[in-house]
């Protein structure tokens, strides 16, 4: 059986690599990526500005409490990612620490919706600077997966450019307590329940554990997510697969609850969630390239409207 997350060199062939992503994406939405360029210094050195944040007291981590889509803390119990594709689910066994585009437009509902300031905590000054520094990173990278991708569909290594040059993004520090925190998880509760991603492309540097991150292949089947410390995990989301006219998966998948042969595990993910300009018109690819004429939508209202289904309360 092929393997449902190949793992693609970005240094190898240009030709070769492109025709690689396409087949990744075709069948699994799913492909890690090694030769990216980001330095295991920084990766390492923003996982542990995070860890120092998560492990301060509740009280403290409130005074920076957001809502989901917003920026600062988010505890557990706000969001259940289930919700997204209308499973009910108990909520999410995370806490997560988020930033995003704060570059405002200059109107004010607009900013107020997609580019808010960044919250900074006043303890640890190196959360500010290392996740400064990596989402820098990540949108570096994910505008060259761009170019990729559109190698990869035939069309022009510009073609994302235009809609992509303001865009809305997230960078989600995912914490996933151990047991002794969150306590024995209910029937159908997840680390992050069964879900796809929103927008174009989620980069994600994760940690291996026994409570991972899952994917749920074309045969059907949950399968372990291949693990290689050096790569990022690269996925699709809605907005791109609509984009694509379903030529590539927004592939589901979840993050086990944690396990009773591991209960003082404890990982922290890197999530980069990339979209594009908050008024960008995504139209579907015509045939050959694109197989479902999706009508159009607006980046940012398509966004939003998944956003509020995930929000519990």
């Amino acid at each position: 059986m092929t393997e449902p997350v190949p793992s693609i060199d970005l240094t190898g062939d240009r030709k070769t690599v492109a025709a690689q992503v396409d087949a990744a994406l075709q069948r699994s939405g799913f492909m890690l990526v090694t030769g990216h360029g980001v330095a295991p210094e920084l990766r390492a050195a923003t996982r542990a500005a995070a860890r120092a944040f998560f492990a301060l007291p509740a009280d403290v981590k409130h005074r920076y409490a957001a809502i989901v889509g917003g920026r600062g803390w988010l505890p557990t119990g706000v969001e259940a990612n289930g919700y997204a594709e209308g499973t009910e689910t108990p909520p999410d066994l995370k806490e997560t620490f988020a930033i995003g585009a704060d570059t405002p437009v200059g109107d004010p509902d607009v900013d107020e919706a997609w580019f808010q300031p960044n919250v900074w905590p006043d303890e640890g000054p190196a959360l500010k600077r290392t996740l400064t520094e990596y989402q820098a990173a990540m949108r570096t990278l994910a505008d060259q997966l761009l170019e990729l991708c559109a190698e990869a569909l035939g069309l022009p290594t510009a073609f994302f450019a235009p809609t992509t040059d303001h865009p809305t993004w997230t960078l989600n520090i995912n914490w996933y307590p151990p047991m002794g925190v969150v306590g024995e998880p209910e029937e159908g509760q997840y680390r992050i329940g069964p879900h796809t991603d929103f927008g174009t492309l989620t980069l994600l540097d994760r940690e291996y554990g026994s409570g991972g991150l899952q994917v749920y292949t074309a045969d059907g089947e949950w399968v372990d997510a291949p693990y290689d410390p050096d790569a990022f995990t690269i996925n699709v989301g809605d907005l791109l697969a609509r984009w694509t006219g379903d030529r590539w998966l927004s592939a589901r998948h979840r993050v086990l609850p944690p396990q009773a042969d591991a209960p003082d595990e404890d990982l922290v993910s890197l999530v980069y969630f990339y979209e594009a300009n908050h008024d960008a018109v995504v139209e579907a690819l015509e045939p050959p390239i694109g197989r479902v004429a999706h009508p159009p939508v607006v980046s940012g209202d398509f966004i939003r409207e998944r956003l509020d289904a995930i929000t519990i309360g």
